[in-house]
């Protein structure tokens, strides 16, 4: 078999395991299980600075809870392609700081090394 399928494959699995744990409520779970010692977390320029590690990224979900209020979320994909997979957000919240709710549209797309997620990366605009 195509070593690339392979890849393919491979990613395909974890990502679908990663989604199907988002999908329950269990981010913290997936992120365990999935990110590399080192990840890097990358949001949109200006937004936060990245953070690398696995404590790093388990603090910045802390704090992402605790700022808002989610009154829903749904989850589509994963989308594979090689040794990347994208996966789309989209949440309804309030902002608990500013008691404004908001919709919004996020896209993640993460790379594998070695069966685990180096880097993620976001994108996302607001309503």
């Amino acid at each position: 078999m195509d070593m690339n399928v392979n890849i393919q494959e491979s990613t395909k699995t974890i990502a679908e395991d990663f989604v199907t744990l988002c999908k329950a409520g269990k981010a913290d779970e997936a992120g365990e299980r999935y990110w590399a010692d080192d990840v890097l977390s990358i949001e949109p320029s200006g937004s936060m600075p990245p953070a690398r590690g696995k404590e790093a990224l388990h603090k910045k979900g802390e704090w992402w809870e605790g700022a808002h209020d989610v009154h829903r979320m749904d989850i589509d994909g994963p989308y594979v392609n090689g040794n990347q997979f994208i996966v789309r957000f989209t949440v309804d919240l309030t902002v608990k700081e500013t008691g404004a709710r908001m919709k919004m549209d996020e896209t993640g797309l993460y790379t594998l090394k070695d069966g685990k997620i180096a880097e993620e990366r976001f994108f996302y605009s607001h309503n």
